[in-house]
């Protein structure tokens, strides 16, 4: 990477003189790390049309959720620590070509299985984005000498978070104007997109971290540790979709996979994952348990509020879509507040407190609440939307290992989709054949549970007191 000067003051962290933060990375940095998020959601009010197109039932068509999120809770990490050894790049211009390739076959699928396997194309394709950007941020640290600035982190974090609330009202748009298909072929112009500024501005030089007196990036791959993973992580999100008595054997797989990882990973001069490290790095460990409980009320609201506004509320595709919206504004409102002024324990205190108070007005719900209180609810949760997703992600940067900056971030998408998995489940098991206001209520009880946890792991967590916020750009 060029080492560009320019004569930029950064409070308290750069002198004027010093090197400056490559602006040319940030649009390819943003542009992929999006792509995931936007799949994740926008297709949420597309589900019902494409159900009716296809001849599919509620329970078929969720199986366009759960292999997204399959595909990118196991390809997060293992992309990440790719991205660790051999560097952003190639990985980046991989990952987002094969989103285009996915909205290709999406956009033309002809039944419900091939649009599932577009789906898993999708996230493998996109799990590059958000680690790359990360390990970016990283190495150009490094080269400036000065902490990853508050700015971009905040960019990333508003592109990230709330960029996947604007999903379902950009779904309903598409849907609205062009039919389901649209929502698959939004990824082609993406694609396109981010592989040119990808092309043109990502440094080709390699990671920035290597080890001349170690063993090569090749010999560093552990495909034994990501193959135990695997099995581990896809048995538990398999229970996850579908806990019923005749999948007794799934939970028993995940703890034999569990340990045959943990001790290979112990073993092994080349980790995967070095639990070794991460089991002692109890701060990192409670970040990812917070973001496992922020998520499945994230996601709760974003797919089973949505469909009740939809089956039970009476809304259309768009209505619903637009119902979300000022969770989308809110949140970029939260997320740049929250990255100039708040610290990060103070950060994820609000997006606490935002949470609980949507759950609690979630309980007031019915049929005959006005449309307007529909809109109060949306503005509420677009607190923690904002609030929690920058806390987060600035607290991995800060208590990761540098050298696996990349995997940590993609560990931090895992808890997510962990999160999203739960929050799947619980609807699926509140709702039943019909999204009904009594489910709903029952669904909102099972999301202050987990709020209340993400607000005692916070208020309890003393390493947050001392975790400094990055400095800003």
């Amino acid at each position: 990477m060029t080492d560009r000067t320019t004569a930029v003051t950064t409070p308290g962290r750069q002198r004027s003189g010093a090197p400056a933060l490559d602006r040319r990375l940030v649009p390819p940095m943003v542009i992929g790390s999006v792509l995931n998020p936007i799949n994740s959601t926008v297709i949420a009010v597309a589900l019902v049309p494409i159900g009716a197109a296809l001849g599919a039932s509620p329970a078929q068509t969720a199986w366009l959720v759960s292999a997204l999120y399959l595909a990118t809770a196991l390809g997060q990490p293992v992309v990440g620590r790719l991205i660790d050894l051999f560097g952003p790049r190639r990985l980046f211009l991989a990952g987002t070509g094969l989103v285009g390739v996915a909205g290709v076959v999406g956009t033309l699928a002809p039944d419900l299985g091939t649009l599932i396997a577009a789906r898993v194309v999708l996230g493998l394709g996109t799990c590059a984005g958000y680690p790359a950007a990360m390990a970016l941020l990283r190495a150009e640290s490094r080269r400036t000498g000065q902490d990853s600035p508050a700015g971009v982190l905040t960019l990333l974090a508003v592109a990230n978070q709330t960029v996947a609330v604007v999903g379902p009202l950009l779904g309903g748009l598409l849907t609205g104007l062009g039919g389901w298909r649209a929502t698959f072929a939004l990824n082609v112009p993406l694609s396109v997109l981010a592989v040119t500024l990808g092309a043109l501005r990502l440094p080709r030089s390699g990671p920035p971290e290597r080890s001349p007196d170690g063993p090569g990036p090749l010999r560093r791959i552990d495909l034994p540790g990501m193959a135990l993973f695997g099995v581990l992580l896809l048995s538990l999100l398999l229970f996850l979709m579908h806990p019923h008595p005749d999948r007794w054997y799934l939970p028993p797989l995940t703890l034999a996979a569990a340990v045959a990882f943990t001790v290979r990973e112990r073993r092994t001069e080349q980790p995967f994952i070095d639990v070794k490290v991460l089991g002692g790095n109890t701060p990192l460990l409670a970040t990812y348990a917070r973001a496992l409980a922020a998520y499945v009320v994230a996601y709760a609201f974003l797919y089973g509020f949505a469909q009740w506004t939809e089956e039970g509320f009476g809304l259309t595709p768009l209505q619903a879509g637009l119902v979300q919206a000022p969770t989308f504004l809110v949140g970029i409102g939260v997320s740049v507040l929250a990255g100039r002024r708040g610290g990060i324990r103070t950060t994820l205190l609000v997006g606490a407190a935002g949470q609980i108070a949507a759950c609690l007005l979630m309980l007031t719900l019915g049929t005959h609440s006005p449309l307007w209180v529909l809109l109060v609810l949306a503005v509420l949760f677009g607190v923690p939307q904002g609030a929690n997703g920058l806390a987060l992600q600035n607290s991995v940067f800060l208590q990761s290992d540098p050298a696996r900056t990349g995997s940590s971030a993609g560990l931090l998408r895992t808890f997510a989709y962990l999160g999203s998995m739960v929050a799947a489940a619980v609807t699926a098991a509140a709702y039943g054949p019909h999204a009904g206001t009594a489910g709903m209520h029952q669904l909102a009880r099972a999301m202050l549970g987990a709020a209340l946890l993400f607000l005692l792991l916070t208020v309890f967590d003393r390493a947050l007191r001392t975790l400094r916020t990055p400095a800003r750009a």
